[in-house]
């Protein structure tokens, strides 16, 4: 296969996007915001939890419990909202895929003391996310070149890792083999599961079976 050339990989989702052109630059803003959620949990996550009586760690649960029982319901009804493309209305959403490995990033990333450093790797891992994705997506939209993408998509994700190196403190063997993986989680198109999931699953999979190493 010569993935330049795969129509379905560099498909222009605007036209299969609700509110066209609008939904689509919607649910590229909504992606980017995310970027926000680490450091609100990492700084504050206790602070919101102590208003619910829960740890922070429940809280995330409870939230993504409610992620997943609102998108059951939502494809019970074969509901797509704006921003939504119009085959997610019989199947998981790229949001709810989204929410569920950011969910396992903030349960399952080790960190170390308190504050941002506690996001030593859930950090890189959601920004990773939250930020390649968009970037490579609106390459192969607008320019259809596949390998393009990844090569900018390799760029900002060793920009976010490596930053998290110098600033966090992120192990530098980590953010070396990592940045990749989730530019990799990228690539697979399937129905049976996102992006949104696979570029923080790969390299968080990754990341425990090297942490006996670092």
């Amino acid at each position: 296969m010569n993935l330049s050339e795969d129509s379905h990989v560099l498909a222009d989702h605007v036209n299969h996007s609700v509110g066209g052109l609008g939904g689509h630059a919607f649910r590229r803003f909504t992606h980017v915001s995310m970027t926000a959620i680490p450091f609100v949990y990492y700084l504050y996550g206790q602070d919101v939890a102590d208003m619910v009586s829960l740890e922070a760690e429940q809280l995330v649960s409870a939230v993504c419990m409610l992620i997943l029982l609102t998108e059951a319901i939502r494809i019970r009804l074969g509901i797509v909202i704006f921003g939504q493309r119009e085959y997610e209305a019989d199947q998981i959403s790229a949001l709810a895929w989204g929410g569920l490995a950011v969910s396992l990033a903030l349960l399952m990333a080790p960190g170390e003391g308190e504050g941002l450093e506690a996001g030593v790797y859930g950090i890189p891992l959601i920004v990773g996310l939250t930020l390649v994705d968009p970037v490579m997506g609106e390459i192969k939209r607008t320019k259809k070149d596949l390998k393009l993408a990844i090569y900018i998509g390799l760029a900002v994700s060793y920009a976010v890792w490596l930053t998290c190196h110098f600033w966090l403190g992120t192990h530098i063997l980590a953010a070396i083999l990592l940045a990749p993986l989730t530019v990799l989680g990228e690539l697979p198109k399937t129905k049976d599961i996102d992006d949104n999931a696979t570029m923080i699953l790969f390299p968080l999979a990754a990341l425990m079976l090297l942490l006996p190493f670092l």
